[in-house]
Parts: structure tokens; sequence; C-alpha cells
């Protein structure tokens, strides 16, 4: 099991829409990771199981897209995985040592938007 490194990726705006299989999609093509993930791929993601890191499923909270031909954090997407990390729509399945380098990897992003992760509160 793996957490991602703090890729610190630019922002998208604020308001940019998120559409989480679209957005794979889009890196998938970027990421020339057609028949497997990659590196490139895996920046997109804040955590995956490396022991399975050749398969797309293995990949979880993505928090990125492909915009203007760059990869860039989408805040509602931040947002959203930070949600799944409070327990929304069932949560995600991970093993409890990572649970905090994730936290930590979205709270980065919660810092750049000048927020406070859902978790400080």
């Amino acid at each position: 099991m793996a957490v991602t490194p703090f890729g610190d990726l630019p922002l998208a705006d604020r308001d940019h829409d998120w559409d989480g299989a679209a957005a794979v999609d889009r890196v998938r093509s970027w990421a020339d990771a057609q028949d497997e993930p990659n590196e490139k791929f895996r920046r997109a993601f804040v955590w995956y199981d490396a022991e399975e890191k050749e398969n797309f499923g293995s990949y979880k909270l993505p928090v990125a897209d492909v915009i203007d031909g760059r990869l860039r954090a989408v805040p509602r997407a931040v947002f959203a995985a930070a949600a799944v990390m409070q327990g929304s729509r069932g949560g995600v399945d991970m093993p409890a040592k990572d649970r905090d380098r994730v936290r930590s990897h979205l709270a980065k992003y919660y810092a750049k938007l000048e927020e406070t992760p859902p978790w400080e509160d």
C-alpha cells in the first residue's frame, strides 16, 4: 500500500468542474498509460495499492486532471477525496496506517487553497 508523494501540482480554477471518470481517462491518455499505470499516471492520485500497481483499479482518490495539456490539482477533486476520507460514499478501503499520510497529502492542497481540511474542524 502506498501514498503518492505530494507533487505540489498547480491548482485548477476553484470552480473547475470535476468528473472523476473523465479525468482518469484524460490522465491515462496524457500519461501514455494505455496498457497499465505508470509513474506519470500515478501522480494524479493520492493512494494506490503498491502490491497491485499494474492494475488501474488499484488507484484511489484521484485529485488531478489534464487541463490545457498540464496535470493540475482540481479543488473539487481534493474536496471530494477529503469527503471520502471522512466516510462519504462509503469511505475508501485502505490500511489504517496510510490514513494519516493521505490526510497530510490532502491537507497540503487545502493549505494551497487557504482552506481547513474537514478533519481539523
